[in-house]
């Protein structure tokens, strides 16, 4: 692409270490990354997320009392189109810069992801949610602290029972495995999903694991060690180039 001013002005969540540390918003940078396509990126305190986005326009068309405004949040500038939600934008960035590709959908890939969220979306909740508030400003660590207690019923620290944490990754051992081989299918053609080029089901896996090493490198490390998650991951390096 001959032009460097930014296509893309890129919403995300802030934190201390001023990087990405979420796992949506990495989905989205992934495919800006590999597309090649200039952005700039606009770090939002978590209690500022709605206030600021609402400011912007963003959700005009749906400003209903329930409206979640959220990130990853992108306003296209050449046209000032304003989406929100990773999955809108990865079809909207994928029309509009279809080269070189990534394909959205697959079945083996909706066969992933919805293992992956079953097998280890609990275990990580559990592990990674009470240690991710040590990342944050003090103002965000209070929203974030009110909005997810009240979510879980019960303090972010009641979590942390270490030997509990290692009861629950140790019984999820196998499944973790099992569902790590499946990202394997197509490892004869390449390190991907489908084989040698990256899908969105690629950055979908490497994005959880980055936002967890962001948050806790000891966590990474449990969760990369297994075939599969760690080899999309090292895949996916490449495209790890911005990251703030």
């Amino acid at each position: 692409m001959a032009t460097t001013e930014p296509q893309i002005v890129l919403y995300d969540v802030a934190c201390i270490k001023n990087v990405c540390f979420s796992p949506v918003v990495w989905r989205i940078r992934f495919m800006l990354n590999y597309k090649n396509i200039p952005y700039r990126t606009v770090f939002l305190e978590f209690p500022d997320i709605g206030p600021t986005l609402k400011g912007l326009g963003f959700g005009e068309s749906a400003p209903g009392p329930n409206y979640k405004y959220t990130v990853p949040a992108i306003q296209h500038v050449p046209t000032d189109t304003r989406l929100m939600e990773s999955a809108t934008i990865a079809e909207f960035l994928e029309s509009t810069y279809p080269d070189p590709p990534v394909p959205l959908t697959s079945e083996l890939g909706r066969q992933i992801e919805d293992q992956a969220r079953a097998v280890v979306g609990k275990t990580f909740q559990a592990s990674v949610m009470p240690r991710e508030i040590n990342i944050l400003s003090p103002p965000a660590q209070e929203y974030f602290r009110r909005t997810r207690e009240a979510l879980i019923g019960h303090r972010l620290e009641d979590l942390l029972d270490l030997d509990k944490e290692e009861q629950s990754w140790d019984a999820q051992a196998d499944r973790i495995s099992a569902v790590g081989e499946i990202m394997r299918t197509n490892k004869a053609d390449g390190p991907f999903v489908l084989g040698s080029r990256p899908s969105y089901t690629d950055f979908f896996i490497a994005g959880s694991l980055q936002s967890v090493r962001e948050i806790d490198e000891g966590v990474f490390q449990r969760i990369s060690k297994y075939p599969g998650f760690g080899d999309i991951y090292e895949a996916c390096v490449p495209f790890m180039g911005k990251r703030d």
